[in-house]
């Protein structure tokens, strides 16, 4: 997982986590390019913006890991480098354009290019999800992402949204729980939803085990500082917990 040549496909925190309980994934939590791809060909400024990561995840993904006492496996390269989001078949798995950015880096790889960067970020990352659900009793998958407060040119008014693969009983019970909270405007299945190829962890690791599986995303402007980051966790980390309780056992066992 971790490579002597600047490639680190994903980092763990709490894996050592014993008994039961939710299990935390960011995928998008990291910037980083390794060196020998030449920055992929972007300017410092697209390395840095959302097209290459989730602006704030990691650091709500990092203090829901405290507040919940939960294990949080994190990717840390960009997604630009391989979206560990995505099946390594997925087109986008390896985008060659963003909404706003072409990534020359990206275009015209071959078929060993592509395998190579596949077992060198997709494979570890999700090799550590597994390791990590199987080192405890696992109650829910719960994965963390960011979005933009525009995208092509229209003002997102969502705050907050609660996606599934297939089974809606953790997301709707997680809506609900914000709803009750009455702080932001969210919603089930918003800014994205499982028809756009966005559940592919959900998919292979709360729904291919048999567990509640939630993704929330959450609008970056919101969290764009830790300040905010840790404020929005520390929202966040009730409703999940009531959420979580309100499933029936045949919900929790899905």
């Amino acid at each position: 997982m971790v490579h002597g040549d600047g490639w680190t496909a994903v980092e763990v925190m709490r894996g050592g986590a014993t008994g039961s309980g939710p299990v935390l994934v960011c995928e998008h939590a990291a910037h980083a390019i390794p060196a020998d791809l030449g920055d992929l060909g972007l300017s410092p400024e697209a390395r840095h913006s959302h097209a290459a990561w989730d602006i704030g995840a990691r650091d709500v993904a990092r203090a829901l890991s405290d507040l919940m006492e939960a294990p949080l496996v994190a990717g840390t390269l960009s997604r630009l480098v391989y979206d560990c989001n995505r099946p390594p078949e997925a087109p986008d798995a390896i985008p060659v354009r963003s909404e706003v950015h072409e990534i020359p880096g990206n275009r015209d790889l071959d078929a060993a290019s592509r395998a190579a960067r596949v077992a060198r970020v997709h494979d570890p990352f999700h090799a550590a999800v597994e390791e990590v659900l199987s080192g405890r009793a696992a109650t829910a998958l719960i994965t963390v992402h960011s979005f933009t407060p525009v995208f092509h040119g229209a003002r997102r008014e969502v705050e907050l949204g609660f996606l599934f693969h297939a089974d809606g009983a953790l997301a709707q019970a997680a809506l609900a729980a914000e709803q009750a909270a009455g702080r932001y405007r969210a919603a089930l299945n918003e800014p994205y939803a499982a028809s756009d190829g966005v559940t592919y962890t959900l998919a292979r690791h709360g729904e291919g085990r048999g567990l509640p599986a939630l993704m929330i995303e959450i609008r970056n402007d919101l969290i764009d500082t830790p300040a905010r980051a840790q404020a929005m966790a520390a929202h966040l980390a009730p409703g999940l917990a009531a959420a979580l309780a309100a499933l029936s056992p045949a919900e929790r066992a899905s």
